[in-house]
């Protein structure tokens, strides 16, 4: 027993020569409770516990303004999609930044690659084709997308771009939506779901369009959607000759001989 006890002393004797053994054996304990703190520094770009901190949270906060605009708006993936996505692109890159950072592995962005490759899955479950092959999601899946690249440049330490880029990305959801919508409401084209009774053909109805200045771009049959008592759908992007109120042209159409319903996709 003596002889272990000397081996301990000589040992904390050539690990701290200067102290006694009991504020040596103190000291120790503290540093190794002390690996599992976090330690801030000022150190904003390599992989520290400061970095780890600021990144993952600012991961949460940028995504989570782009998904409370789309969760707003209904969409299949909202805010916490966003945060998730934003979050996990973060902690991928920055797990390979670590990888690199602490093994000296030569490609530090193999696991980016993967991250914007792999996006596309989950953006694909947010685009819907309906019954009337109306595509809808195609915004919620380039956000998600954006979103993700936005996560990797947080993650690498690229913070000036990750807030200019969710500013821009808010936007573009937010603002260029509705002009956009401003546009469509002038467009002289649109896109009808029209179903026809069985006692006219749909060439007649066709016809009968063409005489209130429309011109027909194409036509599509489909299966009906509503009625159960038509038999015949058709999908129709048609051209106004001269700018008119949307809801007018819906109205005259439906007024048709055989129209039963119809409305814009």
């Amino acid at each position: 027993m003596k002889s272990v006890f000397n081996n301990c002393k000589v040992l904390f004797g050539k690990a701290f020569p200067h102290q006694h053994n009991k504020i040596r054996i103190a000291y120790n304990m503290k540093i190794y409770w002390g690996d599992f703190l976090f330690r801030f520094t000022s150190d904003y770009y390599s992989i520290n516990d400061t970095t780890i901190v600021v990144r993952l949270l600012l991961s949460v906060i940028l995504g989570g303004i782009i998904g409370f605009e789309r969760g707003r708006s209904g969409r299949p993936a909202g805010l916490r999609t966003h945060i998730l996505v934003c979050l996990g692109s973060t902690l991928a890159m920055m797990t390979n930044q670590y990888i690199f950072q602490e093994y000296a592995i030569n490609d530090p962005t193999r696991m980016a690659a993967q991250v914007i490759s792999g996006i596309g899955f989950l953006g694909a479950g947010t685009i819907i084709v309906t019954g009337k092959h109306q595509v809808k999601g195609l915004t919620t899946a380039a956000g998600l997308w954006a979103t993700a690249c936005m996560g990797l440049a947080i993650s690498i330490g690229f913070y000036k771009a990750a807030i200019l880029a969710c500013l821009l990305i808010f936007f573009v959801t937010v603002v260029l939506h509705r002009l956009d919508n401003s546009m469509l409401s002038k467009s002289k084209v649109m896109d009808l779901y029209i179903e026809i009774s069985d006692a006219v053909s749909i060439s007649s109805v066709a016809d009968a369009i063409k005489s209130h200045m429309i011109y027909i771009e194409s036509i599509e049959v489909v299966k009906p959607a509503y009625g159960n008592e038509v038999t015949v759908a058709a999908i129709m992007t048609i051209r106004m000759k001269q700018k008119s109120v949307r809801l007018d042209v819906i109205s005259n159409i439906c007024e048709i001989e055989g129209v039963e319903f119809a409305e814009e996709i």
